[in-house]
């Protein structure tokens, strides 16, 4: 959850992971394609998970590599452990609500963090001379500045180790989506070093680093879904139920520094508790006796309206995503942003809701030109029950 400052910059590969994909290739000149030829766009679904199978990637390797593996003769260890395919999960906002601005420019929230079957991968190669490299090139990103590589340094510092490490970066999660790929990837920086220079910090210890680093940064060492406050630090655990979510990107990098900054925006939503939090289905819950069979919806993102005033591709985006529901009425869900945009997303009860909804918005897209251009793609995922690390640290 970025805040109005400090937003760091993520770029992406577009690769795609276990049937789903949200991969942010450049939008067609057209709406001829169909879904399956469209890169990135979803064409499918996995068969429904339980959750706890949800939260559970493809086992991360660990080695020790021989002499003369990658770094060999330019500095690096030449027998050194590495940590394979570690998983870095994306974050929605179940809402998130601003309070006001705090005199040093950052902005009091409220929120909701749940984590998604959506990841970035990382791999790590220890060093012996205690240099720290991102070797993944992104473009814009210079190494120094890169979430990743401060959080490396910032574990090193505290811990005073020695060893450095080499980082390789497989990039899914989109750029400017509201999904905290960055701040994932530094958290799970700080929990895979952890363990791979045998610093010993727990799990306290890394969340006073993590701060430093972003205001998203902390709920992924935290590890679990949390109601958040103050600038996204103050956690409290939230067990969530099962749900599947449909995650549409539109063709947009939202300024996280531009809606906060924006005039419109409103910074006076009233303090809630995190007993007024309803058990249960979150988005969509029984109509109450009063409502007139209206289903009642727990809070709203603040930034939203002014994403979709700045933003066109987003709003289009909107457009679309909402004609699918109105299409599917049967199923009780409710669309929102995530953070500060521009990821748009519905949750469902069931995986098959969730392909439903997914195939009317594909409809869209292949009959559309407007939606073609709007939408990159649109993907279904299981939310997680908990960090697939969260036992890294206690």
């Amino acid at each position: 959850m970025t805040t109005g400052q400090g937003a760091s910059p993520v770029l992406q590969d577009g690769v795609k992971r276990g049937g789903c994909s949200l991969e942010p290739k450049a939008p067609p000149t057209g709406g001829a394609e169909t879904p399956a030829e469209r890169p990135g766009l979803f064409t499918g679904h996995r068969t429904p998970a339980s959750s706890s199978s949800a939260t559970k990637p493809r086992p991360i390797q660990a080695e020790t590599r021989p002499p003369g593996g990658a770094g060999a003769g330019s500095g690096a260890t030449t027998a050194g452990d590495s940590l394979r395919e570690v998983p870095a999960p994306a974050k929605i906002n179940l809402f998130l609500h601003v309070l006001g601005r705090r005199d040093d420019g950052y902005h009091q929230l409220q929120t909701v963090f749940r984590f998604l079957d959506l990841y970035d991968e990382l791999d790590f190669e220890r060093r012996s001379d205690g240099r720290v490299r991102r070797v993944t090139p992104l473009e814009g990103v210079d190494s120094d500045a890169c979430l990743t590589v401060r959080a490396a340094r910032a574990l090193q510092q505290a811990s005073g180790t020695s060893y450095g490490v080499d980082i390789h970066l497989r990039k899914r999660i989109p750029q400017g989506g509201g999904l905290g790929g960055g701040s994932s990837d530094a958290a799970t920086v700080l929990l895979a070093l952890n363990r791979l220079w045998r610093t010993g910090l727990d799990r306290a210890a890394l969340l006073r680093l993590a701060l430093p680093l972003g205001a998203d940064v902390p709920v992924f060492v935290f590890g679990q879904s949390a109601f958040a406050e103050g600038v996204g630090e103050r956690l409290r655990p939230l067990p969530l139920p099962p749900a599947w979510y449909v995650l549409l990107q539109p063709a947009a990098e939202v300024s996280t520094a531009a809606v906060f900054g924006h005039p419109d925006l409103t910074r006076d939503t009233k303090l809630v508790k995190i007993t007024d939090f309803p058990a249960g289905n979150i988005l969509h819950l029984p109509a109450a006796p009063d409502s007139g069979g209206q289903v009642w919806r727990f809070g709203r993102n603040d930034l939203e309206p002014i994403v979709r005033k700045l933003y066109p591709q987003v709003e289009a985006s909107w457009q679309v995503a909402d004609q699918a529901l109105q299409q599917h009425p049967e199923i009780p869900a409710r669309l929102r942003m995530s953070g500060s945009g521009a990821c748009l997303f519905i949750e469902c009860a069931s995986a098959q809701q969730a392909a439903s909804i997914q195939a009317e918005i594909a409809a869209t897209i292949r009959s559309s030109g407007v939606a073609a251009k709007a939408i990159r793609s649109v993907a279904c995922f299981a939310g997680l029950s908990s960090h697939p690390l969260q036992q890294w640290a206690v």
